[in-house]
């Protein structure tokens, strides 16, 4: 009910109900995919006018929250943004921010396997404490992320893995690298005939 002009805004009587249901008037149907998606909602207001409670018509969809799963760090296991050697041998330091945007990861992230790997990693620091990794750091970050992300080493997997590989001498890393470069270029070869 509308209240009348000789009531003031604090006067509180029980004339209008306690909770009112408000839908919004554009509620159309909308099938549920995992993309988000702007659902329409019932809104329940209290009587003083302010929202209550939101109560959404669509499913809910998993959050991005807590640990991701294996699929989505396969995936992103791929983009990994490392430059050639060329370019990366061009800069003798690299800040954490670079080096976690090129690997698509938290710098605490980078951080934490440059305290685990501290046999193998070695960024200078300076008086502030910020790291600055070196491209064979990089090279070898490459080498962990592949480890821990692509063939699901544990760390002490990767640890162990990383102290036989200096024992040997040799990188079978590299020659997969350059492999499946030769097969991307390959591949563009067949597309261009």
């Amino acid at each position: 009910m509308p209240k009348s002009i000789h009531q003031s805004a604090f006067d509180f009587s029980f004339e209008e109900p306690a909770t009112e249901t408000i839908v919004p008037k554009e509620v159309e149907t909308v099938e549920a995919t995992s993309e988000t998606v702007a659902a329409p909602a019932v809104v329940e207001k209290s009587k003083r006018g302010r929202k209550k409670k939101v109560v959404s018509l669509m499913p809910k969809t998993p959050g991005k929250r807590g640990r991701r799963s294996f699929k989505e760090m396969e995936a992103e296991s791929d983009l990994v943004n490392i430059p050639e050697d060329e370019a990366l041998f061009s800069k003798q330091y690299y800040s954490m921010s670079e080096v976690a945007e090129m690997f698509r990861a938290n710098q605490s992230l980078i951080r934490m396997w440059a305290n685990e790997f501290d046999k193998f990693l070695d960024p200078k620091k300076n008086k502030k404490g910020d790291r600055y990794f070196r491209p064979d750091d990089i090279k070898t970050l490459q080498l962990i992320h592949h480890l821990l992300r692509q063939r699901k080493y544990t760390m002490e997997g990767a640890k162990e893995y990383l102290k036989s590989q200096k024992k040997k001498g040799t990188d079978p890393f590299v020659m997969i690298e350059s492999l499946q470069k030769l097969k991307a270029f390959l591949l563009e070869l067949k597309a261009s005939l």
